[in-house]
């Protein structure tokens, strides 16, 4: 069973995402990060990064004790590992993937919620800083639109975690000030995961999640949220 520590953002449905797709048994462990619940001591004891989503395995491959794994990236590797599943086997393809899963873990995630941060929720409104987030993600949607030229999914022909880790940021690319339409490339991968089912199943529970607990970003909110320092 893996058991996985989660809140309805682009990094926590990259998760269920894998999850649906695969079959694998899970259940959700909500981390209301609105309300601080990521500085918990028993969620740090798995995601010392206070961020989540983390997962733990109850189950894994060796047969012993439980494995917690953080960062989405990781997690998305642990999983196609264990499964067998969305990572090709062959050193080649599998290379491929990671490179395109770790330029979204590394660039394409970060950049865009730089662009959501200063475009949205900032309290003051840096127009350098929007100018040059925004032209970021312009950039990285060019990225990936010439990689997706003559290809269905990130790789080639096969639906891979490289996809599930991407797709997840484009899909609020209206509050990221993109239009799909200049895109073609993208936005014909796009829609062809959006109808994906367990891609709506997945969205359906982040709804759900959404539904149960209090998502007002008021001030002690944005204070828990983005009045992080070091802790000691």
């Amino acid at each position: 069973m893996i058991e996985l520590y989660y809140w309805p953002t682009p990094n926590g449905h990259k998760i269920v995402l894998f999850l649906e797709e695969s079959g694998l048994p899970y259940t959700i462990k909500p981390v209301n990060i609105g309300q601080g619940e990521q500085f918990a001591p028993s969620f740090l004891a798995i995601s010392p990064n206070n961020r989540m989503p983390a997962i733990v395995d109850t189950q894994p491959a060796d047969g012993g004790e439980p494995v917690s794994v953080f960062e989405s990236g990781a997690i998305l590797q642990y999983l196609a590992e264990k499964t067998g599943r969305f990572l090709p086997s062959d050193v080649r393809g599998r290379y491929n993937v990671l490179e395109w899963l770790y330029w979204q873990v590394g660039g394409l995630g970060p950049m865009l919620g730089q662009n959501h941060h200063f475009s949205h929720y900032a309290a003051e409104k840096i127009p350098y800083a929007i100018d040059r987030y925004v032209n970021e993600t312009r950039r990285l949607y060019g990225v990936l639109d010439k990689r997706l030229e003559g290809r269905a999914f990130i790789v080639g022909k096969d639906y891979t975690i490289a996809d599930m880790a991407a797709y997840p940021w484009i899909v609020p690319y209206e509050n990221q000030g993109m239009r799909l339409e200049d895109f073609p490339h993208l936005q014909q991968w796009f829609a062809a995961i959006r109808e994906r089912p367990a891609t709506q199943r997945a969205y359906a529970l982040g709804e759900d999640i959404k539904g149960k607990f209090d998502l007002s970003t008021d001030e002690a909110a944005r204070k828990v949220l983005f009045g992080q320092g070091a802790k000691h």
